[in-house]
């Protein structure tokens, strides 16, 4: 898999990350509240992020797992992050993970960075569905994505245990087709 190609969305970009965005990666995957809801525990140290940034790079490379920094235009430095795993090219399907820097919530980032990815998945990648993960207390991201043309598909009964907490999790889907194209 070659390097990911760079998607601007007006105030942010998404691009591949790289060794020099290690301490604003940190920055995000070490955030209690941005990763209240995310499948790990927030990161304490910089040799997790370190590791982790690796197994961005991996995943990459076997075309499996895609993750772009969300770097905000005007400040130049990585605010989250958007992934496409689980890439099923043959049922042209993948699944969408995202976190930002709970200093950048509320701005529309996380919905413009989608929007772009998702007409990416659609446009260059043939990708025709989108499916995520949402833990249901997370409203936020689940008023983030649904305004995307998401609709809730099902709930998955404690579907996961993190640093000890059972969580329960929302099933959504999209069809590309049907996004929707400004979601602010």
């Amino acid at each position: 898999m070659m390097n990911l190609p760079a998607l601007d969305a007006g105030r942010v970009r998404l691009r591949q990350l790289g060794e020099p965005d290690l301490n604003d990666l940190h920055a995000v995957f070490s955030d209690r509240k941005a990763m209240r809801y995310w499948s790990t525990p927030a990161f304490v140290d910089l040799d997790e992020t370190r590791a982790y940034l690796a197994s961005i790079d991996r995943g990459r490379k076997h075309g499996d797992l895609l993750q772009w920094g969300i770097e905000l235009v005007d400040e130049a430095r990585i605010i989250g992050t958007t992934t496409l795993f689980s890439i099923n090219t043959e049922q042209h399907r993948a699944e969408i993970g995202y976190v930002l820097n709970s200093d950048y919530w509320g701005k529309g980032h996380a919905s413009a960075a989608l929007r772009r990815l998702f007409q990416h998945a659609r446009d260059e990648m043939g990708l025709r569905r989108i499916e995520a993960d949402v833990d249901p207390r997370n409203a936020a991201s689940l008023r983030c994505i649904e305004r995307l043309g998401f609709l809730r598909e099902g709930l998955c009964r404690e579907r996961w245990v993190v640093a000890g907490e059972i969580q329960d999790a929302v099933i959504l889907g999209l069809l590309l087709r049907e996004l929707v194209a400004d979601a602010r």
